[in-house]
């Protein structure tokens, strides 16, 4: 039997709506399915709503109108333990790295905190610290550091292996790479590919760039005029 994939069932977002106003519609009836294993491509112009999207499918934002849908169940219809599941299960990756990290915490202590909430036993956080810095590359020396002391590909690496702690089925990267130098960008994608590879990882993908979409994409949709339009 498949998965049941994630779903986005004509979700539309209108802000500014009142009794006198009929505000401004974002996007309208957008439909998607993200399938583990797969990458879907969100592309689309600044300010079509691609990350409005995002949040939405990851339950930050509520939509207007419309349901997303996990395991079957819609997700404003879920009971608390199936929320709870949902939450661990389907994770975002934003633009910028550093919003992600507490500049006042070292690395090591930020890490720390996801396993605590997981209830991992204390005795237990090296190695799994050790097998989040073998699966994103990066050497030890940068948990006794401050995020700002990190570049923003290491910041990044470390946001995808702190979200892969929560063993998740989907991840909503929202511009994973648009912050990075094209060096870094690629390391990155690449490193995204083999995590999918590995862990059956599904991606929604959010991008202007249409070469990253390319790349990574399994099929892909574009944003306009709050309209989406899949292109397999």
């Amino acid at each position: 039997m498949f998965p049941i994939p994630l779903k986005a069932d004509r979700l539309s977002k209108t802000y500014g709506a009142s009794f006198l106003s009929t505000g401004k519609c974002i996007f309208h009836e957008v439909s998607l399915e993200i399938r583990q294993g797969e990458t879907f491509g969100l592309m689309g112009a600044s300010g079509e709503g691609k990350s409005t999207l995002g949040r939405i499918i990851a339950g930050i934002e509520r939509p207007t109108s419309g349901s997303v849908y996990y395991n079957g169940y819609g997700l404003t219809e879920m009971k608390k333990i199936e929320n709870a599941a949902f939450r661990h299960k389907v994770q975002i990756m934003f633009q910028d790295p550093a919003d992600a990290f507490n500049p006042r915490k070292k690395i090591e202590q930020a890490i720390s905190e996801v396993l605590k909430l997981l209830r991992v036993p204390e005795a237990g956080y090296a190695s799994k610290i050790e097998e989040m810095l073998v699966t994103t590359g990066l050497p030890d020396e940068v948990l006794s550091r401050y995020p700002i002391q990190l570049s923003g590909g290491q910041l990044q690496r470390l946001a995808l292996g702190r979200i892969l702690l929560l063993n998740p089925e989907y991840i909503i990267l929202d511009e994973p790479t648009s912050a990075l130098d094209v060096s870094v960008q690629a390391q990155i994608l690449h490193m995204l590919k083999r995590v999918q590879a590995e862990r059956n990882t599904g991606y929604l993908l959010i991008s202007h760039d249409e070469a990253v979409i390319r790349f990574m994409s399994d099929s892909y949709g574009v944003l306009e005029n709050g309209q989406l339009k899949i292109i397999e």
